[in-house]
């Protein structure tokens, strides 16, 4: 008895061993593999990205400066920055596939904390020298949201990053009067509201159908990269 317990022993140690080779395996192949179809995505979305001019700093559909929009104006604008700015779309909707538990709980959260952070871009507004390095900041925040797809990083820092994306989107009404000033916020919150609704019901049923987050992760650090990239040299 004395003897099998000592082969026991011996079989369960070296098969850690093997679990801790494989673990390390792996990791090294997901970075090889990421890096590689990183440098296939980057050239290519700063190709079709090269042309296309953020809007983060205006409103859509040629609307003027904030302080002469209407209300109905910033209602509109309110709604359609979380939905036309790319970065801070692939954000929310890369948010299904990080597989949360309880994605619904998610939902006021997410919503506050980005509202949270348009609300400080009112009172602490950002210098226009400064805009270029925060939205190649927001950009970077799809590579950080990789590695939380992945489970390299805790879920927990999507609350600080869309509370950054948020200060960007709500630097774009500074300056608006009182009244457009909170139909822009009430147009954030049904807009970011109804997009974070469907996404995070989506994800209860994303996460079974992807199988491979590699693939998908590495595209997201190709594209924040090149993001960042024409963030900083526009």
């Amino acid at each position: 008895m004395f003897v099998l317990a000592n082969v026991q022993i011996v079989k369960n140690v070296h098969h850690a061993k093997i679990i801790n080779l494989n673990r390390k395996m792996n990791s090294k192949n997901f970075f090889h593999k990421n890096l590689k179809v990183s440098l296939i995505i980057f050239p290519v979305y700063l190709f079709f990205i090269s042309i296309y001019n953020p809007v983060f700093a205006h409103h859509p559909f040629g609307m003027g400066e904030s302080s002469t929009l209407t209300s109905w104006q910033g209602f509109i604008s309110g709604i359609g920055h979380p939905l036309l700015g790319p970065d801070h779309l692939l954000f929310i909707l890369a948010i299904s596939l990080i597989g949360l538990r309880f994605p619904k709980k998610w939902i006021l959260p997410l919503l506050g904390f980005g509202l949270i952070g348009s609300a400080i871009a009112q009172i602490l507004s950002l210098p226009e020298f400064m805009i270029p390095y925060a939205e190649a900041l927001v950009s970077l925040s799809l590579v950080l949201e990789s590695l939380i797809i992945l489970g390299y990083l805790p879920s927990s820092l999507l609350l600080p990053m869309i509370s950054l994306h948020g200060y960007l989107i709500g630097g774009a009404i500074v300056g608006a009067e009182q009244s457009p000033l909170l139909s822009y916020f009430l147009g954030i919150f049904i807009g970011q509201g109804s997009l974070l609704l469907i996404v995070l019901y989506l994800s209860e049923h994303i996460g079974k159908i992807l199988k491979n987050k590699n693939l998908v992760s590495g595209i997201l650090i190709g594209i924040g990269a090149a993001f960042s990239w024409v963030a900083l040299i526009d």
